[in-house]
C-alpha cells in the first residue's frame, strides 16, 4: 500500500515521502530548550503550543499515520537585470508555494480516503506547530545536517517539506533513521556570514539572514548589507556550500531593483501579492535591497 502512496505522491511532483506514527518526535527536548533560549529571535510563536509539539494527535483526533512528503524547489536563485538575487525557495514568478502544496496534498489525501474508507486526514504546510523535519527525519525522508536543514541524500536540501495527518493506519515496516553524513565537514558553519550558525541544535535565529530579510519586526540595520552576499530576500549560504546541494547560476528573472524602490503598493500587490513576497511585504523589501546597495 504504501508503495501505491508513493508512487502517486511521486506523480502529484513529491521527490520523497516517509511514514511515522504520531509519537513524542524526536528531539523535541532539543526544541525545546532551544525555543526557551530566546535563539529564535522575535518569533515567539515558536515557543507557544509545546503540549501539541509533543503530541501531534491534538493536531487531529484519532490520528494513527503521518506522512512527510518533499517537494522540490530549483536549483538556481532568481536574480534580477543587475543580478541581485532572492533565496531559491521564494520562486517569485509562481503562487506562493503553501498554496500549490496545499493543492498537491489536497490530491494525495482524496487518494489516501479512497483507499482507507472512512478515513479523514488534516494537511500541513507551515500552518500548525508540529516538528516537521523530525517526522521527515523518523521517516527515512534523510538526515538533519549541521545546517540544521533536512537533506536528502544524493538530492540535497532545496525542497520544501508538507505532510498530512491521516486517521489511516498505514503499514509500514520500521524504517531506521538516516545516518548523519556530514562527518568532519563545518563548510555550513565557516559560512555563515553573521555567525548565526554554530552546528546542530546551535542556531541563533536573530542573527540569520533570512529572519532579518523576512521574519524580523525590525527593518535590517543597514550595517547588514556587506553581508547578505548580493541577496535582497532570505539567505542560501549554508545550503549553496554544503556539498550534498547542486546549486546551479541564477537565471535573471526579475526586474531591476529600481523597479521595487519605485514600484506602487497596489502594483506590488497586484504583480505579488500570491507569491511568497508578499510575506516580507514592499515595505521591508525596499529596506532589504536599501541596506544591499549602500552597502556596494
Amino acid at each position: 500500500m504504501i508503495e501505491r502512496l508513493r508512487a502517486r505522491a511521486f506523480e502529484l511532483g513529491f521527490i520523497a515521502t516517509g511514514f511515522s506514527r504520531p509519537v513524542r518526535p524526536l528531539f523535541f527536548d532539543e526544541y525545546r530548550s532551544w525555543a526557551s533560549s530566546g535563539r529564535n529571535g522575535g518569533m515567539l510563536w515558536m515557543q507557544r503550543n509545546m503540549g501539541i509539539r509533543e503530541d501531534p494527535t491534538k493536531l487531529l483526533s484519532g490520528c494513527r499515520t503521518i506522512i512527510s512528503l518533499a517537494c522540490p524547489y530549483p536549483a538556481e536563485k532568481p536574480a534580477t537585470e543587475e543580478g541581485y538575487t532572492l533565496a531559491r525557495y521564494s520562486t517569485p514568478l509562481l503562487d506562493d508555494y503553501h498554496t500549490r502544496l496545499k493543492s498537491k496534498c489536497r490530491e494525495l489525501s482524496k487518494y489516501i480516503e479512497e483507499i482507507y474508507e472512512g478515513a479523514v486526514s488534516r494537511i500541513l504546510v507551515d500552518s500548525a506547530p508540529i516538528l516537521e523535519r523530525s517526522y521527515a527525519f523518523s521517516g527515512g525522508i534523510g538526515f538533519i545536517g549541521k545546517n540544521n536543514m533536512l537533506i536528502i541524500p544524493g538530492y540535497g536540501s532545496y525542497f520544501y517539506l508538507a505532510e498530512i495527518l491521516t486517521t489511516a493506519l498505514v503499514d509500514f515496516p520500521a524504517t531506521a533513521p538516516n545516518a548523519n553524513l556530514c562527518g568532519s565537514c563545518t563548510a555550513c558553519i565557516d559560512a555563515c556570514q553573521t555567525g548565526a550558525l554554530k552546528g546542530a541544535n546551535d542556531f541563533n535565529s536573530s542573527l540569520c539572514l533570512s529572519y532579518l530579510t523576512i521574519e524580523s519586526e525590525e527593518l535590517i540595520n543597514p550595517s547588514m548589507g556587506k553581508l547578505m552576499n548580493r541577496c535582497f530576500l532570505g539567505c542560501d549560504i549554508c545550503q549553496e556550500v554544503c556539498p550534498f546541494n547542486k546549486s546551479k547560476p541564477a537565471t535573471k528573472c526579475m526586474p531591476s531593483v529600481k523597479n521595487f524602490m519605485d514600484m506602487a503598493d497596489d502594483e506590488f500587490l497586484q504583480i505579488y501579492g500570491k507569491t511568497a513576497l508578499s510575506r516580507p511585504g514592499l515595505k521591508r523589501i525596499r529596506a532589504n535591497i536599501k541596506a544591499l546597495c549602500e552597502s556596494g
